[in-house]
C-alpha cells in the first residue's frame, strides 16, 4: 500500500525498532526502502539479510537527496517520509488509509502527530537503552492532540503522482533543514489545499538522534544545515515563519481546505519584514559571507 523511505546515517539500533514497529503494528503490506547514507554501522548488511530494497551513497547524501534516490524504487502508489528514529503506533495505516477513502482524491499532504520529541509530551525513554516499550503501547491512547492544519513534518504521506509532480524534495537545502516547508510551498503552488496532521496517526520520537551524534563532525553536519532558513527566504521571497503563521495556519485545529491567507495590517507588516529581510541576505549577508558559503 505505502512505500515508506527513511532516510538513515549509522544509525542501525533505531532503524531496526522502527522496522520493527512497523511489521508488527500494521495491518496491511507495505515496502520499506530505507536509503543508507555511509552505512559503516553493519546497516548494509542488515538489509540485506532481511531482504529490504534501500538506495545507498557511500557519503552523507543528506534527508533530500537520499529521500529522492529511494523514492524512485517505490513501487507502491502512496510515499511516507518517516525518520529512522520513529516508532509506529498500531493500526497507524489504517488511520490513514481511511482518512485518504474520506478525502476521495489524491490531492493532500498528511502527516502523523509525535509523541515524545513533538507535539505531545510523553516520555517512554530517550533512548533505545532505557525505551519502556510495553508502557508506551499500553499508555499511548491516553494521550492526545487534535487533527491540525498546516503540517509541515514527517511523518508525511503524499500520492507518488503528486510527488513526481514536484519533483520531490529540493536537494539544496541539504542535509534537510528547510526541506519540509519547502515541499509545503511547492505543493500549494501545484494547488494541493489539504495540509492536515490527523491525531490518531502516532509514532513515538526518540528526537534527533543521528545530529546528536554527530553534532560536532563537520563532515556529516555541515553549516550548511543551518542556512535552510535563508535559502527558503532567497527562493520564496518569504520566511518559513511567515509561510507557516499566514499560508499553512500551521498548528491550528483543522478546518477543511487551505483557503487564501486572510490580509490585515500584520500580514503586511510582517511581509514587508521578510522582504527587508529577503535583500540584507541576498546581497549584505552573501557579501559578508563571500569567502565562506555563499547562499544562492
Amino acid at each position: 500500500m505505502f512505500s515508506i523511505i527513511i532516510p538513515t546515517l549509522n544509525n542501525l539500533k533505531y532503524l531496526e525498532l522502527c522496522i520493527k514497529s512497523i511489521n508488527r503494528n500494521s495491518k496491511f503490506k507495505h515496502e520499506i526502502i530505507p536509503h543508507v547514507n555511509i552505512g559503516t554501522d553493519g546497516t548494509l548488511d542488515f538489509l540485506k539479510k532481511n531482504n529490504i530494497k534501500f538506495s545507498y551513497t557511500k557519503e552523507n547524501a543528506g534527508i533530500c537527496k537520499g529521500m529522492n534516490l529511494a523514492a524512485k524504487k517505490s513501487s507502491y502508489d502512496f510515499i511516507l517520509y518517516a525518520h529512522d528514529d520513529f516508532y509506529f503506533c498500531p493500526n497507524w495505516d489504517e488511520i490513514l488509509k481511511n482518512e485518504i477513502d474520506k478525502i476521495g482524491h489524491n490531492f493532500f499532504y498528511l502527516s502523523g502527530t509525535m509523541m515524545n520529541k513533538g507535539q505531545i509530551v510523553f516520555n517512554c525513554g530517550d533512548n533505545i537503552e532505557n525505551f519502556n516499550e510495553k508502557k508506551f503501547l499500553s499508555e499511548y491512547k491516553n494521550y492526545n492532540y487534535f487533527d491540525f492544519q498546516g503540517s509541515t513534518w514527517a511523518p508525511h504521506l503524499i500520492h507518488k503522482d503528486v510527488w513526481n509532480s514536484v519533483g520531490g524534495f529540493s536537494e539544496e537545502f541539504y542535509p534537510g533543514t528547510g526541506s519540509d516547508p519547502d515541499l509545503n510551498m511547492k505543493l500549494w503552488k501545484k494547488g494541493v489545499r489539504i495540509f492536515k496532521g490527523i491525531n490518531d496517526f502516532k509514532v513515538y520520537h526518540f528526537g534527533s538522534i543521528v545530529t546528536r551524534k554527530y553534532k560536532d563532525d563537520k563532515k556529516v553536519i555541515t553549516e550548511t544545515g543551518h542556512k535552510g532558513g535563508k535559502i527558503f527566504l532567497l527562493k520564496w521571497g518569504i520566511s518559513i515563519k511567515f509561510f507557516k503563521k499566514y499560508i499553512m495556519n500551521s498548528d491550528t485545529k483543522f478546518m477543511g481546505e487551505l483557503k487564501s491567507p486572510y490580509r490585515n495590517y500584520k500580514y503586511f507588516l510582517n511581509l514587508f519584514l521578510d522582504k527587508m529581510n529577503f535583500f540584507y541576505v541576498k546581497y549584505i549577508y552573501n557579501w559578508k559571507n563571500r569567502n565562506n558559503l555563499t547562499i544562492k
